[in-house]
């Protein structure tokens, strides 16, 4: 190593100082600028794209100002956070930030000369990073980010700033005007506006959050839920930065098409411990108060885990005294229907595993379970595979063109089914958090394996019958801590668990974080939200309260708390529990929550 360079940089800091050269230099210097916008964060997320909507802001921890980023890596994506900053070629120019967490990157792409990147595999606190390029003699812009790395958990940055010569971009453009509404669907609207001089592109604004760009003056924003309200803004993008938002235009999505399953506009669903007994006791079908519009008989289980074979064996006397004959427990379904109430046989549970790994199996299962049907003269199936039902093979990585048998023959039996039925035939589902929201982070055994093969299995079943889905009831219960669109983990307990886990089905969401790969928005009819019953009845309880802020929140947009929903949802289909028979234990406290909040 040389040691006479910075011996040499002393003595010539000190000559210039002695000979007033200093001041020179100091103008030199007066010319550069700090190019990248909003680094202390404190506007939010204001000119900063983070990759698979990883980021967000913070108050604490921060190191300059009040807000700080905090970035999150999941599955395949390191979350990079980045801006596009204008630079003039063949100038330097220095990036600095500070940063903290574990693996944390800071750099500069595009630079036409060499692309630079600094990084620290440990920063317990607040680090400053350093490093600088020269552009090439066309750069007009450069790239400047920061990144975690894979599965190494959040990681913090903030005063992020680019120092170099400025370039003079002019002013932010003109608000835009003339907004207007265009088609409406169940699923989109359709929008335009008047040009603005000088604009490079728009930013549309869907109930005050960014959801897209546009080249032109007009866009299309999809995967909104039927029936529902939204208000849209426009802003005109240069160089120099963002015009303020337009004028609000409002616009209603239709109705959508429907299932004609009969359903009223607000439904309690609640399962019925049909085949067996525990603490809560049983209770006899014709016991059940007329409050209850959807009841799930629990559960047909298979003769083993591959067989297609699906039985539903009443529970026996010897377990259920007081369990009613098969003629009066028959009777008790007529007389529910007459009082157009739906009931149905759930198939699976938490000991029903059913893999359908072969077509003879697909067979088996649509033949059996329409035998049930029939027997009994049901009004649908709802499906509640969990624990090991559902696994993806480690090359099914989209969900929308799955490859992987116990899922491929899993939704040909459901279409079978359906269509033999008809229009009228409900079919709902209820798989766990793990199967559907954590798909947001992870979709099975990821790009580079080692993910749990399950996570996100559901998905591909519920977007392939998506048209036929009458209801989707996610068991917000007996579930670890998951995370919403606002990229915090929410965990059971109270209303914002339920917000921020129904607002993902009510909204969509990029699969794995990719925003190529959306599941798509699910119409609110269609949902209605898994809570248990009692506190004996599972992890995860809410007490009226909250069950109360939850509906406020989703179907008002009132009474919300911390989490910010990306829509309003009055028709919201209801609510799901298990069980019927824990809820009657408990002096039917669910049942009284739903039957005061919707009358």
């Amino acid at each position: 190593m040389d040691r006479s360079r910075p011996v040499l940089a002393v003595f010539a800091v000190a000559a210039l100082a002695v000979s007033g050269i200093t001041a020179l230099s100091s103008a030199a210097r007066a010319a550069d600028a700090d190019l990248a916008k909003n680094g202390g964060f404190e506007a939010g997320l204001d000119s900063w794209s983070c990759s698979a909507n990883s980021g967000t802001t913070v108050k604490s921890p921060v190191h300059g100002g009040s807000s700080a980023l905090q970035a999150t890596p999941a599955g395949n994506d390191y979350a990079q956070c980045a801006q596009t900053v204008t630079v003039k070629p063949d100038s330097q120019y220095s990036l600095a930030g500070y940063v903290r967490g574990s693996y944390v990157y800071l750099g500069a792409s595009g630079t036409g000369t060499t692309d630079v990147s600094t990084w620290t595999q440990s920063a317990p606190d607040w680090q400053q990073l350093t490093t600088g390029f020269r552009t090439g003699p066309s750069t007009t812009k450069v790239t400047i980010y920061t990144h975690g790395w894979y599965a190494t958990g959040a990681y913090y940055a903030d005063d992020i700033s680019l120092t170099g010569p400025a370039v003079d971009v002019g002013q932010p453009p003109a608000t835009p005007t003339g907004l207007t509404v265009g088609t409406v669907t169940s699923s989109s609207v359709a929008l335009s506006w008047s040009a603005v001089t000088g604009a490079t592109s728009y930013a549309i604004y869907r109930d005050g959050v960014k959801v897209q760009t546009a080249s032109g003056t007009s866009a299309t924003v999809s995967g909104l839920s039927a029936a529902t309200a939204y208000s849209f803004q426009v802003t005109a993008v240069n160089d120099a930065g963002e015009s303020a938002k337009s004028t609000a235009v409002t616009a209603t999505t239709s109705t959508g098409s429907g299932t004609g399953s009969g359903l009223p506009t607000h439904a309690l669903v609640g399962y019925l411990h049909a085949s067996f007994a525990n603490g809560s006791g049983y209770t006899r079908l014709a016991d059940v108060p007329d409050s209850w519009d959807v009841i799930d008989l629990a559960f047909g289980e298979p003769t083993s885990a591959t067989s297609g074979d699906i039985r539903f064996n009443r529970c026996p006397a010897s377990e259920c005294a007081n369990v009613e004959s098969d003629a009066d427990f028959k009777a008790a379904i007529k007389a529910k229907q007459a009082a157009g109430k739906k009931v149905l046989i759930s198939i699976g549970g938490a000991n029903g595993q059913v893999q359908l790994t072969t077509t003879a199996a697909r067979d088996t299962f649509v033949s059996s379970v329409s035998n049930i049907i029939d027997t009994y003269g049901l009004d649908g199936l709802d499906i509640d595979f969990e624990g090991h039902s559902l696994s993806l093979d480690a090359s099914d990585t989209n969900f929308k063109s799955p490859t992987t048998p116990v899922v491929v023959n899993l939704i040909a039996a459901l279409k079978t089914l359906k269509a033999k039925y008809g229009a009228k035939f409900v079919l709902s589902m209820a798989p766990e958090t793990f199967f559907v929201q954590m798909g947001y982070q992870f979709y099975g055994t990821g790009k580079f394996g080692g993910q749990d093969p399950r996570c996100g299995a559901y998905l591909p079943v519920i977007y392939a019958l998506r048209d036929d889905l009458t209801l989707l009831h996610v068991q917000d219960y007996n579930s670890g801590p998951i995370m919403g669109l606002d990229n915090q983990y929410h965990t059971m307990g109270g209303a914002d668990f339920h917000i921020a886990m129904t607002d993902m089905l009510l909204t969509g969401f990029p699969v794995a974080g990719d925003t190529a790969n959306v599941f798509p928005a699910l119409r609110p009819d269609q949902i209605a939200i898994g809570m248990p019953a009692s506190v004996n009845a599972g992890n995860g309880y809410v007490a009226p309260a909250e069950i109360t802020k939850t509906l406020d929140c989703l179907t008002k947009k009132t009474n919300c708390g911390s989490y910010t929903t990306h829509g309003t949802w009055p028709t919201l289909r209801g609510l799901m529990t298990w069980s019927i028979n824990w809820d009657r234990y408990s002096n039917w406290e669910f049942q009284k929550t739903f039957d005061g909040y919707f009358g």
